[in-house]
């Protein structure tokens, strides 16, 4: 079968592989619909960052070469003897993290973690042996092109729920990337009744206008972004969420923050930044961060893609062949703003 496998920096080859041997607590899973991720572009421009290299990953016991791809849903063609919560046929969405289980489900991840296809082999390839662990059934009736969006949107939802954001609470997004307009369709489900977006790009902006967001705010166009920001949002957003990582928007996070509100980091940092604290102690604005997200949010997040509560259509922005993934996925989103999640389609 053919995967798109990584070897190195802007080394994702196309090739034949051979599915390996099926644990008996694993199943495979026909591989329907794969996104590429935000991580899946930093692992083929810059990586490896997560993609073990040197030696096997202590969780997985992968190693590159490897399939990436982990974003993704299917059907179950086959399980393993130890398999009792599914069967063949199921439609399934994949929750890809790998944590050592020896923490409750909300700590679990902050003790160490991996993630199925970054650390072993994932679902760019048409078959894929997943732990049942990480299997959540997904209504038959419900498009599997959509629940390939399901793991981004969980990274979006956990974040709305680390910022604590409550009903008729207004927010501030800083990027609209594929994560920023995933947070907004997420505030609007949780009740926020300003979603603020602010980036450089109208595309995004307006494809954040699109998943929910209420105002945009490009700072290219106004003189001061902060007071842009209070005009819509006077006194400030009761949550802000930086989505862009870099640290002119890490501070703008905190200026755009009403005295105890709370500033969500949820990008990766490509490197380090320095801050004054002092700024956030003027302010009395608390910060906290997020990655991943506990199985209890994954849980949640089918629930709200599966029963529409959240629109993910919107942030669907191109299908292509795997064939084509280097060409048409990693370089489009590094030259076009205006893509946002890439799909493979795997279901012919």
């Amino acid at each position: 079968m053919k995967a798109a496998v990584w070897h190195g920096v802007k080394d994702v080859r196309v090739e034949d592989v051979e599915l390996k041997p099926t644990k008996s607590n694993e199943v495979v899973v026909s591989v329907a619909y794969a996104g590429i991720c935000g991580s899946d572009l930093h692992e083929y421009l810059e990586g490896p960052v997560f993609i073990p290299v040197n030696e096997a990953d202590e969780l997985t016991g992968g190693q590159a070469p490897l399939t990436m791809g982990h974003e993704f849903s299917g059907v179950i063609e086959k399980i393993g003897a130890d398999v009792t919560k599914f069967k063949v046929g199921d439609h399934v969405s994949i929750n890809p993290t790998v944590t050592k289980g020896n923490w409750a489900d909300d700590l679990d991840v902050y003790d160490g973690y991996s993630f199925i296809g970054l650390s072993t082999d994932g679902g760019f390839t048409s078959k894929v042996n997943v732990p049942e662990e990480n299997l959540y059934l997904i209504p038959e009736d419900f498009s599997l092109r959509l629940a390939a969006t399901i793991e981004p949107t969980a990274v979006a939802v956990q974040a709305v729920k680390e910022g604590g954001l409550r009903f008729g609470e207004k927010v501030v997004i800083f990027g609209a990337g594929p994560i920023g307009v995933l947070v907004a369709a997420a505030a609007k489900a949780a009740g926020a009744t300003k979603i603020v977006a602010v980036d450089l790009s109208e595309v995004r902006l307006n494809k954040a206008l699109e998943m929910g967001a209420t105002d945009v705010v490009n700072p290219s166009e106004v003189a001061n972004t902060i007071d842009a920001i209070n005009e819509i949002i006077p006194g400030g957003a009761d949550v802000s969420f930086e989505v862009a990582g870099v640290q002119p928007t890490f501070e703008q996070a905190i200026d755009a923050t009403r005295p105890r509100g709370t500033v969500v980091i949820v990008s990766i940092f490509a490197r380090p930044i320095s801050f004054n604290p002092m700024q956030l102690m003027n302010a009395g604005v608390k910060l906290t961060t997020t990655i991943a997200y506990s199985k209890e949010t994954f849980q949640q997040t089918v629930d709200l893609v599966s029963s529409g509560q959240i629109n993910v259509e919107p942030v669907i922005t191109d299908m292509i062949d795997l064939d084509n993934i280097v060409a048409d996925g990693f370089e489009a989103l590094t030259q076009d703003k205006s893509q946002a999640k890439i799909l493979i389609d795997l279901s012919k």
